[in-house]
């Protein structure tokens, strides 16, 4: 298997970039969700809460510590986020994520197109804020799978906002790797368990707007997940966790991934 895409983004919701490498970490890729928005109610606020989000560009130098927000219409802010104020904890379905709300032009510009006061929190430990574990895995033949099911709908990797895509597997592979080590480029992750898919996914990735029912269409063909399956409690994932699409997984040898890189599952030791 090969490595074929790679997607993360600095500003959790916003618009997927497309690096050719990327370092994980012990947590996952530090720059990754690196920021994150609440509401005046101190509630996470993402795509699933407004799509369009994924129209904001975001970009993040974390050597110089500068972040740019390049909005629709062409407005751009750019700064270098500091925190400010009280710790502040957020719930990222039911796990809490310590944060600090960022100074600079952020907050403010994301208010004004989204359209109701929002704050731009960063995460005090990089590699926080990310919905359950910090690597997702999903297969060229999965999406595939789906997109055959759904006819006259454009279906890419973008709608599933996954960390790293891998090819030359069948479709819904990676859902036997489950407990299994899978070594990516320079890094070594284990597979914890499927990911619960919500709303984000049946939105347009370049408009935000919903345009495919991506949610039906997986529980058509591959049926309902039972909390039993999930390794997380269901009151603890996106949209109850019944329609799930690649796998999660954690961290075992941090190190450098790359498209072209070779994806390998270990292969269990044979019983004596």
């Amino acid at each position: 298997m090969r490595i074929t895409a790679l997607q993360t983004t600095p500003v959790k919701g916003a618009m997927l970039d497309r690096p050719e490498a990327l370092e994980i970490g012990p947590h996952g890729v530090e720059t990754n969700r690196r920021f994150y928005l609440v509401d005046s109610r101190g509630l996470m606020f993402n795509g699933k809460r407004n799509g369009r989000l994924a129209r904001v560009r975001a970009g993040y130098d974390p050597d110089s510590g500068r972040l740019s927000l390049e909005l629709p219409g062409g407005a751009t802010v750019t700064g270098t986020p500091r925190p400010v104020g009280e710790p502040i904890e957020t719930s990222f379905y039911g796990r809490p994520v310590a944060g600090h709300e960022v100074d600079g032009p952020f907050s403010e510009a994301l208010s004004d197109y989204a359209g109701q006061p929002l704050r731009l929190l960063a995460s005090d430990r990089p590699g926080d804020a990310i919905d359950v574990h910090p690597v997702t895995i999903v297969s060229t033949a999965s999406i595939a799978a789906l997109a055959g099911r759904m006819p006259g709908h454009e279906i890419d990797r973008r709608r599933f906002r996954m960390l790293v895509e891998v090819d030359g597997c069948g479709a819904h592979a990676e859902d036997r790797w489950i407990g299994r080590e899978v070594t990516l480029g320079g890094a070594v992750v284990r597979v914890e368990g499927p990911v619960p898919r919500c709303v984000v996914t049946t939105h347009n990735p370049d408009s935000g707007v919903r345009d495919a029912d991506t949610l039906r269409a997986i529980l058509r063909y591959r049926g309902a997940r039972a909390e039993a399956d999930l390794d997380t409690p269901v009151a603890h994932l996106p949209d109850s966790g019944k329609a799930v699409f690649g796998v999660y997984a954690t961290v075992v040898r941090p190190g450098r991934v790359q498209v072209g890189d070779e994806a390998a599952v270990d292969v269990p030791a044979r019983a004596a």
